[in-house]
């Protein structure tokens, strides 16, 4: 099998668990070449603080095998930022699978890729996706052709072992799995908002409510440009 070619879009305020969850799976996956991608190299600070460091400009990024747009509240200024946007569209007309984690579905979606394809997100902007084109669906992983999507966060790295099974079958990625010991046990049930106590969810949503609002905004303008195209 031939080596296979991983990106990694990174951005300022990426959620950094959004990618480092993916590209430690595809890290694992002998020979490949996984890059994280950006309009220049310069050190990038994430929505937490953490530092990441791009090694492949987009526009020398080369046909990538597997494109993965990981989210996070940098995803605001993605939605209408063409060069990234135009990216995307290009790549993912040869790549063998196209995906995202979290709110990076919103930006497949801004770039139009996601039209009728079924989508998940985080659950606190799901109800984006239909707005941008998306068919949503409450899911952990959700496949629809070469696009696949994961929920929130630490769905990306069940996004990416499935990936990898369809890549290089079931018991290698059970094998990475197993190494990673990707055994999840919470501590609490709080991880979705149908079983989180009621005032830990308000409390989620008070501290997300300036990055949604502009959200709002932000999608709403993209409404009423698609509707004048169309």
């Amino acid at each position: 099998m031939t080596a296979l070619t991983i990106g990694l879009l990174v951005f300022p305020r990426v959620q950094q668990l959004d990618l480092t969850g993916p590209y430690e799976v595809f890290a694992s996956i002998p020979g490949a070449s996984v890059r994280l991608l950006w309009k220049e190299l310069d050190p990038i600070v994430s929505a937490t603080g953490l530092i990441l460091i791009p090694d492949t400009r987009l526009a020398e990024a080369p046909q990538l095998d597997v494109l993965c747009v990981p989210g996070g509240v940098g995803i605001n200024a993605l939605l209408e930022d063409e060069a990234v946007l135009a990216f995307l569209r290009r790549q993912s007309a040869g790549a063998r699978y196209v995906t995202s984690v979290c709110t990076g579905a919103l930006v497949l979606a801004a770039a139009g890729l996601l039209a009728g394809k079924r989508a998940t997100t985080h659950w606190a902007s799901h109800d984006f996706l239909a707005r941008l084109g998306a068919i949503p669906e409450q899911a952990r992983v959700v496949a629809d052709g070469t696009f696949v999507s994961g929920g929130g966060v630490t769905a990306g790295i069940d996004m990416a072992l499935t990936i990898l099974a369809e890549l290089l079958g079931r018991e290698r990625a059970e094998a990475v799995q197993l190494n990673l010991e990707y055994a999840p046990e919470p501590p609490f049930s709080a991880g979705r908002p149908e079983t989180a106590p009621p005032a830990v969810v308000a409390a989620v949503r008070a501290r997300g409510q300036a990055s949604r609002a502009e959200r709002e905004r932000i999608v709403a303008r993209l409404e009423t440009a698609g509707a004048a195209r169309g």
